[in-house]
């Protein structure tokens, strides 16, 4: 990982961009050092590096310690305890929020529906679908998109999620009931459902020109979702209980069937 990762780490779990690169410098020195040092090694500016100091001092990520001649160095508060401490900090601040926030929270209009603007969108609330369900979970997906979503999905299944899924391709999620089948080209996309306790959902693709899709809170349309999961997964059932030949030849003779199908 390069500095400018661990800095943009730091400032994810609350340091201001100048916080970060102090405490850095700090933790880089191996020693106390002053003010000037800081502003030298971080590109902090002088005019405004003791305020910064000041504020990891407050924040109790750093120590101002006596250097020579009466100046004031400055040390920092080992990575390790930072970081459990700001763990602790954190999980403190979920632990309140989820009592205190639904109580501010106003009951929408109609249920919860917006488009997701590229494909890193798609799957980052797909993982929120996956980490909020404590039901079952329903899935659609590929490899490339089952390889993001696995350790969630497996996450669920310990804490007792029932994981429905077919997967075009390799089985990546290696939990749950998965059935695999053929990858098709028919649609010239990649589909994606993910479906969490019947109730949210996304749905969309990934194509040669990029890719697109929905959120949904809206019960009806989530459980339209599931269904078109379970019905892929009972075709498949179906076809490894009687045969692919017989069930083409059942088609063959009920046209009402290979016009839905």
């Amino acid at each position: 990982m390069s500095t400018r990762d661990v800095l943009e780490h730091l400032q994810r779990l609350g340091m201001s961009g100048y916080e970060s690169k102090a405490y850095v410098a700090l933790v880089a020195a191996g020693k106390p050092i002053n003010g000037y040092e800081v502003a030298k090694r971080s590109g902090v500016p002088r005019s405004t590096v003791y305020e910064t100091l000041g504020k990891l001092v407050a924040r109790g990520a750093a120590y101002e310690v006596k250097g020579s001649a009466d100046a004031t160095d400055y040390l920092p508060l080992p990575p390790e305890a930072l970081l459990e401490r700001m763990r602790r900090e954190f999980d403190g601040s979920v632990e309140a929020l989820k009592s205190a926030l639904p109580k501010v929270v106003a009951q929408p209009e109609a249920p919860l529906i917006h488009g997701l603007r590229d494909g890193e969108a798609m799957l980052a609330r797909a993982e929120d679908v996956v980490a909020g369900a404590r039901g079952d979970l329903f899935l659609s997906v590929w490899p490339d998109e089952a390889r993001r979503l696995a350790v969630g999905v497996r996450a669920a299944a310990e804490r007792g999620v029932a994981v429905s899924a077919v997967s075009y391709g390799e089985d990546e999620l290696k939990v749950g009931t998965v059935h695999t089948r053929a990858s098709e080209d028919g649609l010239g996309y990649r589909l994606l459902v993910v479906v969490g306790d019947r109730r949210e959902a996304i749905v969309g693709g990934f194509g040669e020109g990029g890719a697109w899709g929905i959120y949904t809170a809206d019960p009806a349309v989530a459980m339209m979702a599931a269904e078109y999961v379970r019905q892929d997964m009972a075709l498949r059932i179906l076809a490894e209980r009687v045969g692919r030949e017989e069930l083409q030849r059942l088609f063959a003779e009920a046209p009402e069937l290979l016009r839905l199908f």
